[in-house]
């Protein structure tokens, strides 16, 4: 697995992820909220998308020069 979600871009995605998580639990939104909230943290926490492989995006400042 190669990383491809950036800095900037995690931070978001870990941020984001944990609010849908806390609104899901709170009951404010529905369960899809929650796991919607599961996957975008995981995402930002191992640094890796699956839609960004499959699209060709990488945020990673590392490996822009290659």
């Amino acid at each position: 697995m190669k990383v491809n979600v950036g800095s900037a871009d995690r931070a978001i995605r870990i941020v984001l992820g944990f609010a849908l998580l806390m609104l899901a639990v709170a009951g404010e939104l529905g369960l899809w909220a929650g796991w919607a909230g599961l996957i975008v943290m995981a995402t930002g926490v191992l640094r890796y998308c699956g839609a960004y492989s499959l699209l060709k995006v990488n945020t990673c400042a590392m490996d822009r020069g290659r």
